[in-house]
């Protein structure tokens, strides 16, 4: 017999928009024990932005105790209840890719959603409120009751760690210190430190096993040297010899540190190419996810750098200036990439929860699930180099924070 949570979730904004935050608890259906807790601060939102994301959080909550489980979600904003039962039509831009990840997390079947009185969400509301606080102090919110349900004594106060970074910044696993080793960073990371400690930043050692993402870039294609934009919207080439002499060496550093379960790859050529030849190593299937598809450049597909300053210049600089401008020639914006990576990330970690998967896919969809794993901003786009055939790894936790463990590894092509 399927296992029976309940889910209640609130998410507030002090000012609509303005500092914002969103609280969630999973409770067992038979006896109301309180099972897990998340809560977040997520700088400037909406109400009912941080309602969704309260959702999510709960969701995700009840999927790492038991992703069979039936889930009763019962919440105080009408918006989200009628939206998600399909009731009410989602109109606002903003709220279609929120309700689509929390749509993602569990089946449909498992799910019914049940509007209560903000005086009977009290405990949800509590720590949203907690987490703004948290926020207004610099600090992360922490929670009391680990997953599985094991709460901190009455009126034990919950540690609080500084924030990494932007408000609604995922804490790092090590705050400082050198990198770890790439054969470390690409195992699968234990939820607690050598000595037993929780990790900096996280408030209870007993996350279980995180999903995590081992990222690689597609191998060399014949328009990586000349440094052309190559997205999904152009002539889809495949890898040039340097370009499979390098996958047939990720592959082989891949196969000798053991920790790949499964492989997921963008459904462009030059990613297919790299993920077989991995997966022939691996002895692995290659599962297609079209959310890791490169962003679409439009016109300036093929085109160099200086090309497109030189033919479109105020549209590059305005797209430049801002992740919600899209190339010439309907392509696609960096924050449209955003959201399609995130819907994807999101739908992954859900399917491979407590497993090491390779994901094969492109620069902007690499750089994308850094950024958000360290709650940077949309600028951080343009700083981080990304080299042919590199290897990053971000973990995923059951409390929805994520620790970026490697980044750009390439000593496997040296």
């Amino acid at each position: 017999m399927a296992r029976r949570f309940v889910v209640e979730a609130d998410g507030g904004s002090r000012g609509n928009p303005g500092p914002a935050g969103y609280g969630a608890v999973v409770l067992d259906a038979e006896t109301g024990e309180p099972l897990a807790e998340v809560a977040e601060y997520i700088g400037t939102a909406t109400n009912n932005v941080a309602e969704y994301k309260g959702l999510i959080a709960g969701l995700r909550a009840a999927y790492a105790l038991d992703p069979a489980a039936e889930v009763r979600v019962r919440m105080d904003s009408k918006l989200v209840i009628e939206q998600m039962s399909g009731r009410w039509k989602i109109k606002h831009p903003d709220m279609r890719p929120l309700a689509a990840e929390a749509k993602a997390i569990m089946p449909p079947g498992q799910l019914t959603y049940e509007w209560i009185p903000r005086e009977k969400n009290k405990h949800a509301d509590r720590l949203a409120n907690e987490a703004m606080d948290a926020g207004k102090r610099g600090e992360q919110w922490q929670p009391k009751v680990p997953p599985g349900g094991t709460p901190a004594a009455a009126g034990a106060p919950a540690a609080s760690a500084p924030l990494a970074g932007a408000p609604g910044a995922a804490a790092l696993s090590a705050s400082a210190g050198p990198a770890a080793p790439a054969d470390e960073a690409l195992a699968e990371p234990a939820a607690t430190g050598a000595t037993g400690a929780p990790a900096v930043g996280w408030g209870s050692a007993d996350l279980g096993t995180p999903a995590t993402f081992v990222l690689l870039r597609h191998g060399e294609t014949p328009l990586t040297p000349e440094k052309r934009f190559s997205g999904s919207g152009g002539t889809d080439p495949g890898l040039s010899d340097v370009g499979r002499h390098q996958a047939e060496r990720v592959a082989a550093a891949l196969a000798a540190r053991g920790t790949i379960q499964a492989i997921v790859t963008s459904p462009l050529r030059r990613c297919r190419e790299t993920a077989d030849a991995v997966a022939r190593r691996l002895g692995l299937d290659v599962r297609v996810e079209e959310g890791l598809r490169e962003t679409d450049f439009g016109a300036w597909e093929g085109l160099t750098f200086a090309e497109v300053k030189e033919h479109h210049p105020d549209d590059l600089e305005a797209w430049l200036a801002s992740t919600k401008v899209a190339p010439t020639g309907g392509g696609e914006s960096f924050a449209t990439v955003t959201r399609r990576v995130a819907l994807a990330r999101d739908k992954l970690i859900a399917r491979y929860t407590g497993r090491t998967v390779l994901l094969v896919t492109h620069v902007t969809p690499i750089k994308t699930l850094v950024r958000l794993a360290l709650g940077a901003p949309p600028e951080t786009l343009f700083r981080m180099e990304l080299s042919a055939a590199s290897l990053s790894a971000v973990a995923y936790y059951a409390d929805g924070n994520a620790s970026l463990r490697l980044l750009n590894e390439t000593a496997h092509l040296r």
